[in-house]
């Protein structure tokens, strides 16, 4: 599917910020959780792990962060468990 091609890309460039020394911020986890929503049920897990990413890197997570993460939670059908 072409969502999904579009998620592994946008989760790509995620990592490729942080591998050139550039601290993603709340705007790179949001857009990044946004495209595993989009990306389906296949990447619901994932979108829940840079919510929790987003805590441990001390990045406080906002509203259209929780609300992107909720959506795709629906698609998904998975459980969130805050450790922190």
């Amino acid at each position: 599917k072409g969502g999904a091609k579009y998620t592994d890309t946008a989760l790509s460039l995620l990592r490729e910020m942080e591998d050139e020394g550039i601290q993603p911020d709340v705007i790179s986890y949001n857009s990044a959780i946004s495209a595993c929503e989009k990306g389906g049920a296949k990447y619901t897990e994932t979108a829940l792990e840079l919510l929790r990413e987003m805590k441990d890197e001390g990045i406080q997570p906002n509203d259209y962060s929780y609300n992107s993460a909720i959506s795709a939670c629906k698609e998904g059908g998975a459980k969130y468990t805050d450790t922190a």
